[in-house]
C-alpha cells in the first residue's frame, strides 16, 4: 500500500510540475476566461504558475526518493510524518478550491472548479489527501 501511494503521489506531483511549470500557459487558460487572456494579468498568472510547479517538483522528487529508499525509514512515526505532510500538500490544493466551488454553485467564482479538468484536479487532490492521511494514521497507530 505504501509503495502504491508513493507512486501515485510522485505521478500526481509530476503532472502538476508539467502543467504549472512546463506548460504554464495551459494552466493559465484553465483558470482565466477566454475573453480575458489578452490582458497583462494573464501573462503574470502564467508566469506565477511556475512557482507552483516548483513545489510540485519538490514533492515529486521527495516521493521518488522515498520509493527508492523505503528501508531508510524503519519507524511508523517517520512514515506518519511524511504521509501527513504530503496529505497537507494535497489537502491545501483541495481546500483552497472549496470556496470557489461553492461560488461556482451559485453562478460565480473566479474559475470553474466543478467541471472539466479543474473538477478532475479538485477530486484527485481530495482523494490523494485522504489516502495519504489514512495511511499516516495507520502508521501512527502501528
Amino acid at each position: 500500500m505504501l509503495e502504491a501511494i508513493l507512486i501515485l503521489n510522485a505521478l500526481w506531483f509530476a503532472m502538476g510540475f508539467n502543467v504549472f511549470s512546463i506548460r504554464h500557459k495551459i494552466f493559465a487558460k484553465l483558470v482565466v476566461p477566454r475573453e480575458q487572456r489578452d490582458t497583462p494579468v494573464f501573462e503574470v498568472l502564467a508566469a506565477s504558475g511556475r512557482f507552483l510547479g516548483g513545489f510540485n517538483l519538490a514533492f515529486c522528487v521527495l516521493n521518488l526518493l522515498l520509493i527508492f529508499n523505503l528501508e531508510a525509514f524503519d519507524k511508523g512515526i517517520q512514515w506518519a510524518i511524511i504521509l501527513f505532510a504530503t496529505a497537507v500538500a494535497h489537502g491545501t490544493q483541495f481546500a483552497f478550491n472549496v470556496p470557489i466551488a461553492l461560488q461556482n454553485r451559485q453562478g460565480g467564482g473566479v474559475w470553474p472548479v466543478l467541471k472539466g479538468t479543474m473538477l478532475f484536479i479538485f477530486v484527485t487532490d481530495f482523494v490523494m489527501m485522504v489516502l495519504n492521511a489514512v495511511l499516516a494514521v495507520v502508521y501512527l497507530l502501528s
